[in-house]
């Protein structure tokens, strides 16, 4: 393989900054010589930036700039958080993380109470949830599953750092609070990909 140069470098910093999604290193692949690793670039690029006010991360299974967590904190003085969502949505979202994918008759059952659908709503509004096809027992119900937004907004690389189910649902900022991405250039958006890892499934 042909060692990357700093032009290699300046193109994945490009595209990740131009980019609404995390970046996944084939897309990266797709403008880089054949015989230089995507996967080399993005880590030099990281390198680079480790220690600065933005860092580049690995989360959901691609790459992204973010602000250093230390510094997060204290820029939501002047930068708007996203709106929190309420505790229920918070317990639901924190069962289908962890026993996806569920349909929503094992979520109130998990809750021990009925799941409203506005609280649904929340969570496909937020972009945190989605549909992953149906349960093959009678009356076919949907099967719920995170989104790698989710994983985005919690800074995950993939299923297998969830947090414990209890610190999902609390209100420090650290889990409710994610870090502050970097601005994003006006360009289209990245090509999304499934969820970044296997679900942890016990349903």
């Amino acid at each position: 393989m042909t060692a990357y140069s700093e032009d290699h470098i300046r193109l994945a910093e490009a595209l990740i900054f131009a980019s609404a999604e995390p970046v996944h290193a084939r897309q990266l692949a797709a403008l880089l010589p054949e015989d230089v690793e995507a996967e080399e670039v993005l880590r030099a690029v990281q390198a680079t930036y480790a220690g600065r006010g933005v860092e580049l991360a690995e989360i959901g299974g691609g790459w992204q700039f973010r602000t250093a967590p230390d510094l997060a904190p204290r820029l939501t003085r002047v930068i708007q958080r996203p709106r929190r969502l309420p505790r229920v949505a918070m317990e639901t979202l924190a069962i289908i993380a962890w026993h996806q994918p569920i349909t929503r008759a094992q979520i109130e059952e998990i809750r021990g109470a009925t799941l409203s659908q506005q609280t649904v709503d929340a969570l496909l509004e937020a972009g945190l949830v989605r549909t992953a096809g149906h349960r093959e027992v009678p009356g076919r119900p949907i099967l719920w599953a995170t989104t790698p937004q989710f994983l985005a907004q919690f800074a995950l690389k993939d299923l297998r750092e969830l947090p414990k189910r209890e610190d999902l649902v609390t209100d420090q900022p650290s889990v409710l609070d994610p870090p502050v991405p970097a601005p994003a250039a006006p360009a289209a958006a990245a090509e999304p990909s499934g969820d970044g890892g296997d679900p942890r499934s016990d349903a």
